[in-house]
């Protein structure tokens, strides 16, 4: 008698091909099965054994509803979507793509470092106005002089601030999970409040958790010092986004660079979008040809190690062993 194929899920993933991980899933043996919608519709095989997800969310209830399920692979270095503890309550694996985009988004958290500290958006402003002036509000300042705070040092913020050494005068880290033996050379240890209260510049590289939501909360953003720039390419609710137009509008923030938002894609009209000190990129930090690739792959590779050998590449919770 022939084994019926184990049941794999595509959930939607919003701007990538995700064929090439199809392929070595089913090379691996694998049905797949690719969604149009979020929604577990009547044709989708309730003995799957791995979802591979978005950024919908995975909730308890969906898992329910796919009671095989075995393993959660997401296409992005946050896993905020899935409920990682409704998953390991039913054993099921959650995985995640550590290293899918790391230098990418480093990169691109520096280039908005570096355009914000130089005014970039009011230059272009002006140049567009066919405005051949050197009178900005703000005064522009050199980075050697300048100070730089990462909050999170993982692959991302590591890369962040090892770059960041070069360009600054100094470059303080704050990240309590980190070994260490994995702390960056030349970057000086030091906490949440002393970064917030003295840095000019600070840059945001944590996952999204009951414990990170608000970091960059409305006291510590008025605590920053007068001029700096506060910068995120991790998850929009790190930052009260009301507190932070509040600074820029109080001439406390010299600007801010994100690549993420609260609500995303944001509503017409938001106030960040259209602000002459902001600069906002549409979650794409970790574009790259090759990074499309990455996340295209591990995923599908996440699942099959599971399959092969009872564990992903890459979890991001502990599941006790099936017997």
């Amino acid at each position: 008698m022939t084994t019926p194929s184990p049941a794999a899920i595509y959930m939607p993933v919003e701007g990538l091909d995700v064929a090439p991980g199809v392929r070595v899933l089913e090379e691996a043996g694998f049905a797949v099965v690719r969604l149009e919608s979020p929604s577990l519709g009547p044709d989708v095989p309730r003995d799957a054994v791995a979802l591979l997800a978005g950024y919908d969310p995975v909730t308890a209830d969906l898992m329910d509803q796919l009671p095989e399920l075995r393993v959660i692979a997401t296409h992005s270095c946050g896993y905020d979507m899935v409920d990682v503890a409704a998953a390991t309550a039913r054993g099921i694996w959650v995985c995640n793509l550590p290293d899918g985009a790391s230098g990418e988004v480093a990169t691109h958290a520096l280039a908005l470092t570096l355009g914000c500290l130089r005014q970039l958006p009011a230059w272009q402003v002006r140049v567009r106005r066919d405005e051949w002036v050197e009178d900005l509000t703000l005064p522009l300042r050199r980075t050697s002089e300048l100070s730089c705070g990462v909050v999170g040092l993982g692959r991302i913020g590591g890369r962040y601030a090892r770059m960041a050494t070069a360009v600054f005068g100094r470059t303080l880290g704050v990240d309590p999970y980190l070994p260490p033996g994995e702390w960056p050379a030349g970057v000086e240890r030091s906490d949440h409040d002393t970064i917030f209260s003295t840095c000019d510049v600070v840059s945001l590289h944590v996952p999204l958790t009951d414990e990170t939501v608000g970091i960059a909360s409305a006291e510590r953003i008025a605590r920053m010092p007068l001029g700096s720039v506060l910068v995120n390419v991790s998850r929009g609710a790190l930052i009260d986004e009301n507190a932070l137009l509040r600074a820029l509008a109080e001439g406390r923030l010299a600007g801010a660079g994100l690549d993420v938002l609260i609500e995303e894609p944001p509503s017409p009209g938001h106030p960040l979008l259209h602000h002459e000190r902001v600069i906002v990129t549409p979650h794409v930090g970790y574009l790259s040809a090759e990074a499309l690739v990455d996340y295209a792959l591990k995923p599908a590779r996440n699942v099959v190690a599971w399959a092969r050998e009872g564990r992903p590449v890459s979890p991001v919770n502990a599941v006790a062993t099936r017997t």
